[in-house]
């Protein structure tokens, strides 16, 4: 089976980071546009987890990037791109927690903050032939 590469967007972004991350050695390449980086303790999506994984938080770690990455799950590098103006920046996406995750477990991490971007559809159209780009310069290694 050849290595494929996996992006996605926000919960999708942080969707295809916990599954890369769950499955080391089936992607040659992970990127995100905005993914939710820490969502067992952002504010907007704990709700969610608990009501999906239940109030037990020691669940949620195998389905939060950065508690992965705490946890000893590894990638060889991560693509984001992040908007400097997205209104979920703060409280839930979280990409510095991201960053510091990676740094301390010494993945490699390009996270891009793309200023005066939002959360949008033009935000992802802008960037998406440099992911495509990323991840075919991955696949021919």
């Amino acid at each position: 089976m050849t290595r494929q590469g996996i992006f996605g967007h926000s919960m999708g972004g942080h969707g295809a980071i916990t599954i890369a991350l769950k499955n080391s050695g089936r992607f040659r390449s992970c990127s995100a546009f905005a993914p939710i980086c820490h969502p067992s303790v952002a504010g907007w999506s704990r709700p969610a987890f608990e009501k999906y994984l239940g109030v037990d938080e020691a669940t949620w770690r195998s389905y939060d990037s950065c508690a992965l990455i705490e946890d000893g799950r590894r990638l060889p590098e991560l693509f984001v791109d992040q908007g400097s103006a997205d209104a979920f920046l703060a409280d839930g996406l979280r990409p510095a927690e991201l960053k510091n995750a990676c740094e301390a477990a010494g993945i490699k991490l390009t996270l891009r903050m793309q200023e005066g971007y939002g959360h949008s559809y033009f935000f992802i159209s802008t960037f998406m032939d440099d992911h495509l780009r990323w991840h075919a310069e991955r696949r021919a290694k």
